[in-house]
C-alpha cells in the first residue's frame, strides 16, 4: 500500500512530507514571494489584479496546511476521543451533532456578514496595499487564531458563552463586565445589520422573493438531514438547485401580483426581519438556522469563487494606486489616518470580535469532533479572508473617480467637481451613464460600501460574459447577494444573543437561564429581539438619528470584543501549561489594543469635527448659539449634537469596560507567570467517545 504524505512519519512521530509534496509547497512559496514582491514594490504604475489573487491563494494554502496544523496539534492539542458538547449534551434542539461541512456552512455564513465586503471597499480610499496587507496578515495570524481559540475554549466548556468563560477563568467581576459588554455591543451590531438589509430590500421584490425562498428550502433540507434517510450530498444538490431557481424566479415575478405584494417599504420589512430573527432564535437549530446558513454558503462561496475566476480570466488592472494621499487622514470617504482606521474599518476580513460570539454560541454546540475546529474555526476565517480580497479588488479595479463619487454625498455637480479637484477626474455624464448601466436613478452618494462592491462585481461579470447590457442584472444580483450575506449574520447573532440574555437572566432567576425550557427560550428571545428591534425601527423611521448615529463606533466596538476574547484565550493557554505558545494570543491582542484605544481616543477627542465627536458637537453648538440656520436646520443640528454626545458616552464606556477585563486578565497572567501560582482551569470533565470504524 502506498503511503500518503500524512502517513509518512519522522522518528519523533510527527508527519513528514514526501519529496513531491516538499517540491509542490516550495513552488507555492516561490509564487507567493514573486507576487508579493510585485504588489509591494510597484510604484507609479498600475498592477494587474491577478498578482493579488495569486498571493492570496498562496497565503490561504500555506496557512491552512502548515499554520493551522501546528496550531491544532501544538497549541490547542485537540483530543478527538473527547466528546464535544453536541455529543455529550445532545438534546435535538440546541446541541445537535452535525456534519462538519454543514457546520462549516453555518459558521461561515454567520461570521461572513457585511464586514468582508464593505470594510475592504471603504478602506480602498487608502489604496490597495494597506488593506491587502492587513487582510492577509491579520486573518492568518490574528483572525484564524482568534476564532479557533475561542471555539476550542467553548467546546471544552460545554458550549459556554464568552461572558461565562471569562467569569470562570478570569473572575466573577470580569465575567459580569464581559457579559454586559457583549450583549450591549451585539444589540447595536444586529440592529445596524438589520437596517442595512432593510435598505437593500426595500422596494425590491426580486431580492425579497429570493431571500424569502431560502427559508422553506432550508427547512426541507433540515427535515431531510434530521431524518437520517437522505445523504448530505443529495440535500446539498437539492438546496443549490432550488436556490438557483429562486434567483431566476425572482426576475420572473415582475409584472405579476407577487411583485406588488413583495414591494415593501422600510417599516414592514423591519417587522418582518424581527419576526424572522425571533423564529431563528427559538426553532430547533437543525430545522432552520443550520441548513439555511449552509445553503447561503453555497451562494456566497460560489459567487466569490466566480468573481475570483473572472478576475483571473480578465486580469483587470488596478486603477487605484497602492497608496493614496489620504493615508494622512484627509480622505473623503471617512476621516482618520491609515493607522488606526484601516484596521478598524476592515474587521471581519481580518479579525473580528463578533466571530467570538458565534464561536462561543451556536457553532460549539454543533461540532461532532474536536478535529473539526481546524476546518470550521480556522478554515472559515481564511475563506472569509479571500472574500475580503475579492471585495478589495472589485473596488480598486474601478476608476477612482467613480469610486469616490459613489461614496461622497452632495449634488452630482458638487461631488464630481470635488473628486476631480482631488486628482481623480470624473464627470457628471460619466456618473449618469454608470447609473443608467446598473438600472439606478443615481450612483452619487451611495455610501456604505455595498453599492461600490456591487458596481465593481457587476462590471467584472458583464465583461466576462461580453454583455454590457446585463450589468443591471449583475448589479442587482450583487445587492441581493450582499443582503443574503448580512441576513445570515442576523439569524445566528440573534440566537447567540438569546444565549447571552439567558446567561444574564439566569443570574437573577435560575429557571430563566435554562436553555432546555421553551418558556425561558421564548422570553429571552422576545426580550433580545425587542431590544435590537427598537433600534432598527428608530433607524428606519428617523434617517437622521436612531441607530445611524452609532455607525462610527461599530468598528471600535467590534475590535474591542476581539480584545476580550484574546485576553480569555491567553489566560486559558497559560492555565493549560501552554505558556510557551501564549504569544499566538498576545501578539494580536497587543496590536488590537493599541488600535482600538487609539481609534476610540481620536473619535472622542480629535480636533477635526469630521473625526471627533466632541469637536463636532462643539461646532454645531456654536452655530446654534450664533443664531445661524433655519428652524429646520437648527432642529437637525440639535439632534446631531445629541447623537455625538451619545457616541462619546458609548465609546468611552466600551473602552473602560474592556480595559477592566484586560486588567483583570493581566492580574491572572502576573500571578501565574511571575508569582508561579496555579490557578484552576475550568474545563468540563472529559467524556470519551468510541472511535469511528
Amino acid at each position: 500500500m502506498n503511503n500518503t504524505p500524512e502517513q509518512l512519519k519522522t522518528k519523533t512521530g510527527r508527519p513528514r512530507l514526501s519529496p513531491l509534496a516538499i517540491l509542490a509547497w516550495a513552488v507555492v512559496a516561490v509564487l507567493l514571494g514573486i507576487s508579493a514582491s510585485i504588489i509591494a514594490l510597484a510604484r507609479g504604475e498600475p498592477i494587474n489584479a491577478i498578482w493579488i489573487v495569486i498571493a492570496s491563494v498562496c497565503v490561504f494554502a500555506l496557512a491552512y496546511r502548515f499554520h493551522s496544523s501546528w496550531l491544532m496539534a501544538k497549541v490547542l492539542t485537540l483530543d478527538d476521543m473527547r466528546a464535544t458538547p453536541a455529543v455529550a449534551k445532545s438534546d435535538g434542539h440546541d446541541f445537535v451533532r452535525t456534519h462538519k461541512w454543514v457546520v462549516f456552512g453555518h459558521h461561515f455564513a454567520a461570521i461572513a456578514g457585511p464586514g468582508p465586503l464593505v470594510g475592504p471597499v471603504l478602506a480602498a480610499q487608502f489604496g490597495y496595499l494597506p488593506g491587502l496587507l492587513w487582510i492577509l496578515v491579520g486573518a492568518t495570524l490574528g483572525g484564524a487564531v482568534h476564532d479557533s481559540l475561542i471555539l476550542f475554549c467553548s467546546i471544552r466548556r460545554g458550549g459556554k458563552s464568552l461572558g461565562q468563560m471569562v467569569r470562570d477563568e478570569v473572575g466573577t467581576f470580569a465575567g459580569v463586565v464581559a457579559l454586559i459588554s457583549t450583549v450591549a455591543i451585539l444589540i447595536i451590531i444586529i440592529a445596524v445589520l438589520s437596517l442595512v438589509v432593510v435598505k437593500a430590500l426595500a422596494e425590491s421584490p426580486w431580492g425579497l422573493f429570493t431571500i424569502l425562498a431560502t427559508i422553506p428550502i432550508a427547512m426541507v433540507m433540515g427535515v431531510g438531514l434530521k431524518s437520517g434517510k437522505v445523504h448530505v450530498g443529495a440535500v446539498s444538490v437539492f438546496g443549490v438547485v432550488m436556490l438557483i431557481l429562486s434567483v431566476f424566479a425572482g426576475k420572473w415575478i415582475q409584472g405579476t401580483a407577487l411583485e406588488g405584494w413583495l414591494t415593501l417599504g422600510g417599516v414592514p420589512l423591519a417587522w418582518g426581519i424581527m419576526g424572522y430573527g425571533l423564529l431563528a432564535s427559538v426553532l430547533p437549530v437543525w430545522l432552520l438556522l443550520a441548513p439555511r446558513d449552509y445553503l447561503s454558503t453555497f451562494m456566497k462561496i460560489g459567487a466569490v469563487a466566480m468573481l475570483g475566476v473572472a478576475i483571473v480570466f480578465l486580469a483587470p488592472t488596478l486603477h487605484m494606486p497602492a497608496l493614496t494621499k489620504f493615508t494622512d487622514g484627509t480622505g473623503p470617504v471617512f476621516a482618520g489616518k491609515v493607522f488606526p482606521f484601516c484596521f478598524i474599518t476592515i474587521a471581519c476580513a481580518a479579525i473580528s470580535g463578533f466571530h467570538a460570539l458565534i464561536s462561543s454560541g451556536t457553532t460549539p454546540k454543533l461540532l461532532a469532533r474536536e478535529r473539526d475546529i481546524r476546518v470550521v474555526g480556522y478554515g472559515a476565517m481564511i475563506t472569509e479572508m479571500l472574500v475580503g480580497v475579492m471585495a478589495l479588488v472589485a473596488a480598486c479595479a474601478m476608476q477612482p473617480g467613480e469610486y469616490f463619487s459613489i461614496n461622497m454625498t452632495g449634488t452630482a455637480a458638487e461631488v464630481t467637481s470635488k473628486v476631480t479637484e482631488l486628482g481623480f477626474p470624473v464627470s457628471e455624464e460619466q456618473m449618469a451613464k454608470l447609473a443608467s448601466d446598473v438600472g439606478e436613478k443615481t450612483m452619487i452618494g451611495r455610501a456604505g460600501g455595498a453599492p461600490t462592491f456591487a458596481v465593481g462585481m457587476a462590471r467584472i461579470f458583464s465583461n466576462v460574459f461580453k454583455d454590457p447590457t446585463a450589468m443591471s442584472l449583475w448589479y442587482h444580483f450583487a445587492i441581493m447577494f450582499e443582503a443574503l450575506f448580512i441576513l445570515t449574520t442576523i439569524d445566528a447573532g440573534t440566537r447567540v444573543g438569546r444565549f447571552l440574555v439567558q446567561d444574564l437572566l439566569g443570574s437573577v432567576w435560575k429557571p430563566l437561564g435554562n436553555t432546555k425550557s421553551s418558556a425561558a427560550n421564548w422570553a429571552a428571545s422576545v426580550l433580545f429581539v425587542a431590544a435590537w428591534g427598537w433600534f432598527l425601527y428608530q433607524g428606519v423611521v428617523d434617517p437622521h438619528g436612531g441607530i445611524n448615529s452609532l455607525w462610527p463606533i461599530f468598528g471600535v466596538a467590534n475590535q474591542l470584543l476581539a480584545v476580550i476574547s484574546l485576553s480569555l484565550g491567553a489566560t486559558v493557554l497559560i492555565k493549560m501549561g501552554r505558556a510557551r505558545y501564549v504569544w499566538v494570543a498576545f501578539l494580536p491582542l497587543a496590536w488590537l489594543l493599541s488600535v482600538t484605544m487609539t481609534a476610540g481616543w481620536q473619535k472622542i477627542f480629535a480636533a477635526d469635527p469630521r473625526l471627533g465627536f466632541l469637536s463636532a458637537a462643539r461646532g454645531l453648538n456654536e452655530k446654534i448659539a450664533a443664531g445661524l440656520g433655519s428652524p429646520e436646520q437648527v432642529a437637525v443640528w440639535k439632534h446631531l449634537v445629541f447623537n455625538n454626545y451619545v457616541n462619546t458616552g458609548v465609546t468611552a464606556i466600551f473602552m473602560v469596560l474592556v480595559l477592566l477585563i484586560v486588567g483583570a486578565s493581566a492580574r491572572c497572567w502576573w500571578l501565574m507567570l511571575v508569582k508561579g501560582q496555579k490557578l484552576p482551569l475550568h474545563e468540563d470533565s472529559r467524556v470519551e467517545v468510541a472511535a469511528e470504524g
